[in-house]
Parts: structure tokens; C-alpha cells; sequence
């Protein structure tokens, strides 16, 4: 794999380049379990929400603990981590099996949201917090100043148009929850009544129901 060009889009220079192809490994693209993207998903996305964490505490210092929240969870969902994905233009560097490519792997979004997150692990890894807090600075900065108000908890929006419309509350199911426990991968359907459902995915159930009350929104208002 052709790393250099990603190089100069992160502005971060690898010392260990293997981190770099790892983090860029889809499972199904992986010859041994071990030297696929999992792993550094799961460290990257703890190394993400606490960089996200310590931007929004500087750039809000007014703001309670509440809404500082809300934006960290607009900032590192599933469909801002596919948009940065995009950005950084992982669909041109995963390593992914010819099967999965041919049913859209590449432009899968939660392929794209774990590579994202696998490949700040790996810079964290190289290079430490300050290189992946430079990392995190050149996506996420612009957006993190750019939304003025916090965002509403979208599972709290769509309860709420429901309400008003006298509907039912939404329903929650799991489609499905798999994968190892270091990265899980969970599946959730969302419900309303007289309304098509809408599914979102994640690493967890909650951030999945999210994702999903953000699709059936989307839905509803276009």
C-alpha cells in the first residue's frame, strides 16, 4: 500500500509504517486475525473522545458538563467519523477482501468510521498524544467551532416528534451484536409507528440507537 500521500493529507509522518498499513486493514483483508484494524479502533476511539473532550473544555469554557457532552457526541458519532473518513479519502488506502469489496466495502460507512478511528490509534501509537492532538486539531477543529449551539440528543428529538404528533415512542431492537469483546458491533432498529424503521450501527448499544434515531429523523424530514 502507497502510504505517502495519506501521510501528507494526516500532516503526521509515520516512523512505523506497518501501524499505518494495520490501522488501514479491514478484517476481511486481513491473512492473519492479528494484523487487522480492530484493535486500533478500539484504542483510537478512546484516544478521540478524550481529545475531543479536552477541545471542547477549552474552546466552551462557560458550558456545563451537559452540553459539553452533547457536543462531544456530535463530534465523534458514526456519520461525523464516515465524513472525516471521507475527507482523509480512506476509501482509496482500506485494505479490504475482494467479497467485501464487491457488496460496497469501501464506501461502507462503518468500515470507513473504524478505519477512522483505527488510524488515530496508530498515530497515537507512533507518535504519542501530541501528534494525535495535531491529528484530531486539523479534522475536528473547524467543525467544533463551527457549531454554535450543542446539539440535541437525537433519541430525545425523535420521542419528542412523536409526542407531538400523539404517535407511540419509538421502539428499540437489536438486529444484531457481534463481533470480539475489545470490538463489538452492534446493530439497532428503530420503530415508529406508520413509518418505515431506520437502523444504525456502532460499537456500542447506545451510540447505535443514536445513529438510528439520527437516520429515522432524516427520513421524516426530507
Amino acid at each position: 500500500m502507497q502510504t505517502a500521500t495519506l501521510e501528507t493529507i494526516l500532516g503526521y509522518t509515520f516512523r512505523d509504517p506497518q501501524l499505518l498499513v494495520r490501522a488501514m486493514t479491514h478484517r476481511s483483508g486481513a491473512r492473519e486475525g492479528n494484523e487487522n484494524n480492530q484493535r486500533l479502533e478500539f484504542l483510537g476511539d478512546a484516544v478521540l473522545g478524550l481529545l475531543i473532550a479536552e477541545m471542547l473544555y477549552q474552546l466552551f469554557p462557560q458550558e456545563s458538563e451537559g452540553d459539553l457532552s452533547k457536543r462531544l457526541v456530535g463530534l465523534v458519532n458514526g456519520a461525523q467519523l464516515a465524513t472525516i473518513a471521507q475527507t482523509m479519502q480512506l476509501d482509496a488506502y482500506l485494505q479490504v477482501s475482494d467479497g467485501e469489496a464487491e457488496q460496497g466495502g469501501l464506501s461502507n460507512p462503518s468500515n470507513l468510521e473504524d478505519a477512522c478511528e483505527a488510524l488515530l490509534g496508530a498515530v497515537y501509537l507512533d507518535g504519542g498524544i501530541a501528534a494525535a492532538r495535531a491529528v484530531v486539531e486539523r479534522f475536528w477543529g473547524e467543525v467544533a467551532q463551527s457549531v454554535k449551539a450543542p446539539p440535541r440528543d437525537p433519541k430525545t428529538t425523535l420521542q419528542e416528534w412523536a409526542q407531538a404528533r400523539a404517535l407511540a415512542l419509538p421502539e428499540y431492537r437489536v438486529l444484531s451484536a457481534d463481533g470480539p469483546s475489545h470490538a463489538p458491533h452492534f446493530v439497532i432498529e428503530v420503530s415508529l409507528a406508520g413509518y418505515p424503521p431506520a437502523t444504525g450501527e456502532a460499537g456500542n448499544k447506545k451510540l447505535a440507537e443514536r445513529h438510528a434515531a439520527s437516520a429515522l429523523l432524516a427520513q421524516l424530514n426530507a
